[in-house]
């Protein structure tokens, strides 16, 4: 049995769903419009540039999170997904999903996008194991704080490293899926690497080192 990693945002699904829970938030009133749409916006654009940095997206990002009660975020969150993420799911991913669950093997996410937001999308391609960054959630409400080490480039190989050495799993016959140049450390770590989509800086990293590259998109 061996095991098969997935990326997620503009992987799985076509689309990031970090940026796309800030639009909606912004759609219903939880966030200041313009200015978090905009900030969001210039944060993605470093994402994509390979610059970003982590902890103050991470503190920009799960500050909504810290500023309504549970209920509130849960109802928000139940209606993201059905608006905004099932319009998302790629086939063609779900296709790749069953074709490594009925060869029996493990199968992960690993994603930078906070476990609040990726938990339920995780649960849409029956995925149940689940490696994101997580938010801090102390007496009944989120802190709007990262806890742990943040799911992202070089964090992925150590989180992923620590549910290894927690599950008892190992990385012989692995595979993962990826879009991101931000996954290059752990693309080289598995044994079977794909470029999912690839940014240019992952297809030209792909291309050198004869990685397979792969599109789930129609």
């Amino acid at each position: 049995m061996s095991l098969a990693i997935f990326d997620l945002d503009e992987t799985l699904i076509g689309g990031d769903s970090d940026q796309l829970w800030g639009r909606y938030l912004a759609s219903v009133g939880a966030v200041d419009g313009e200015r978090f749409v905009r900030t969001n916006r210039a944060f993605h654009l470093q994402y994509r540039a390979g610059t970003l940095d982590i902890d103050a997206y991470l503190r920009f990002a799960m500050s909504p999170l810290a500023a309504h009660p549970l209920e509130r975020l849960h109802n928000w969150r139940l209606q993201f997904v059905a608006t905004r993420i099932r319009p998302l799911l790629l086939p063609k991913a779900r296709e790749l999903v069953e074709r490594h669950r009925a060869a029996g093997d493990t199968l992960l996410i690993i994603t930078a996008t906070n476990r609040f937001v990726t938990e339920p999308i995780a649960e849409l391609f029956g995925i149940p194991n689940l490696l994101a960054t997580e938010p801090e959630f102390t007496d009944g409400r989120y802190t709007g704080q990262p806890t742990g080490i943040p799911c992202f480039a070089e964090g992925k190989v150590l989180r992923l490293d620590a549910w290894l050495e927690e599950t008892g799993h190992d990385l012989a016959g692995s595979w993962f899926y990826s879009d991101s140049r931000n996954d290059i450390p752990l693309l080289s770590r598995v044994d079977h690497p794909v470029a999912v989509d690839p940014d240019p800086v992952l297809a030209e990293h792909a291309q050198a080192r004869g990685w397979p590259q792969l599109s789930l998109r129609d």
